[in-house]
């Protein structure tokens, strides 16, 4: 059996009607594997884990409500509190080329000469695409696109990830 890690997969927005519905700001990129009615959550620091009573979608925003929360008054003293779940560390997306936050955090980034040039220090999830915060060891960190024509290598099992050869990439141009 894996070890356990305990991830976030939401935060508890503003209340939905008077039943204890709440908006959900989604923090995972499998909302349907995450939220299931009957799932159990971590919410805050200190509290007992609940169930998800409730779970569905309302025009591209998740609702859900939660057992013991009946209404508005008692599902508010929720809000803005992280919700988390724990998942075996060696879980991996449903689909063969997606990668979790936590899998690429932590990694060597090699160059396409397989010299080692930093590591991953961060996923942003921006409009365009994903990008990936390259700790280089020097002031400023490097900025690149989580695209396979930038990135063609991603080897979890070696615990790196290998750039393409392209100029401009890591180092600045005169």
């Amino acid at each position: 059996m894996s070890d356990l890690v305990e991830v976030t997969i939401g935060r508890v927005g503003r209340a939905h009607g008077i039943r204890g519905d709440v908006f959900v700001d989604v923090r995972t990129d499998e909302p349907a594997r995450r939220f299931r009615q009957g799932a159990t959550v971590a919410v805050g620091e200190g509290r007992k884990p609940i169930e998800l009573a409730t779970v569905k979608w309302n025009r591209g925003k998740l609702i859900v409500s939660f057992t013991g929360f009946p209404d508005r008054t008692a599902v508010e003293t929720l809000t803005g509190e992280l919700l988390r779940v724990r998942v075996p560390a060696d879980e991996r997306p449903s689909e063969p080329e997606e990668y979790f936050d936590r899998q690429l955090v932590g990694l060597a980034v090699h160059d396409h000469a397989d010299r080692r040039v930093g590591v991953i220090a961060e996923v942003l999830h921006l409009p365009a695409q994903d990008v990936l915060r390259v700790d280089t060891g020097a002031d400023d960190d490097r900025l690149v696109p989580f695209v396979s024509a930038l990135v063609p290598v991603v080897d979890l099992d070696a615990g790196l990830v290998r750039l393409a050869d392209v100029v401009g990439l890591l180092e600045d141009q005169e």
